[in-house]
């Protein structure tokens, strides 16, 4: 049995075989996935697991290079952005609208979900994985 890192087996397995460029959403437990694509569903009740809780367990084995956070977050829910931005340390972050958002993750290629149990609005971001050399 695995001890230490990612457990949920799902998601696991999404963030091991993430590549250069590939593209993961951790998303609020409102978020209309489309049904065509990977999901690794964590959420156990309103607000269990945080999304901030997910971001940080997720970085602890994903070399991101870059992330998209929307303008609504930054506006509507500051706190989540000061928490988004804290944890992402020194990885660039772009600002996009929440239409772009939804367009952006039904459209694009190599792109997996996290649902969460976040219940704070557009509590959605996408990290863009990197590569280690």
């Amino acid at each position: 049995m695995k001890k230490r890192g990612i457990l949920h087996s799902e998601l696991a397995r999404i963030v091991a075989g993430m590549g250069h460029g590939d593209k993961l959403v951790i998303c609020d437990s409102g978020y209309p996935i489309p049904h065509n694509r990977p999901v690794a569903d964590v959420i156990l009740t309103v607000n269990i697991p945080k999304i901030i809780e997910t971001l940080n367990v997720i970085l602890e084995e994903l070399h991101v290079e870059s992330a998209i956070v929307t303008d609504e977050m930054v506006k509507i829910s500051p706190h989540i952005f000061k928490d988004v931005k804290k944890s992402l340390k020194n990885i660039p972050i772009k600002k996009i609208t929440h239409e772009q958002f939804k367009e952006f993750t039904s459209s694009a290629s190599n792109i997996s979900f996290v649902r969460t149990g976040e219940a704070t609005k557009f509590s959605n971001l996408i990290l863009i994985a990197g590569v280690i050399f």
